[in-house]
């Protein structure tokens, strides 16, 4: 069973996800660059579900995008579904990497969750 990752090229994060996903013989699929095309609200939305993580949590809240945009203090106000259409919109400020199997998702790289997630395919 593979992966489909979407990740930067040119962030270090997503690269050390994709060394231990290849180190563990997990086999990528896909890899979708994440800021030229980035999942769509619905697709975002299946995601947010499989992970069992909040819709915060996929939000890069380090990023420039998300500074300049001064998220932190409006996306308390915004609908859950406006949220969901700013990510689309924008793959800069979606948290990377994004790993799925279609069935589980990881958001980030911590290798401790990579081995408890990713790790039992071997």
């Amino acid at each position: 069973m593979g992966v489909k990752v979407y990740g930067y090229d040119k962030c270090g994060t997503c690269r050390n996800a994709t060394k231990w996903l290849k180190a563990h013989e997990i086999e990528i699929e896909a890899s979708i660059p994440l800021f030229e095309t980035p999942p769509a609200a619905d697709e975002l939305e299946k995601l947010v579900a499989d992970s069992g993580l909040e819709l915060k949590k996929f939000f890069n809240t380090s990023g420039e995008v998300y500074k300049e945009l001064g998220l932190k203090d409006k996306l308390a106000s915004m609908s859950r579904q406006e949220q969901l259409e700013l990510l689309a919109g924008n793959g800069r400020l979606i948290k990377r990497p994004i790993v799925t199997d279609g069935k589980q998702v990881t958001v980030g790289f911590k290798e401790e969750q990579y081995t408890a997630v990713w790790g039992k395919q071997e």
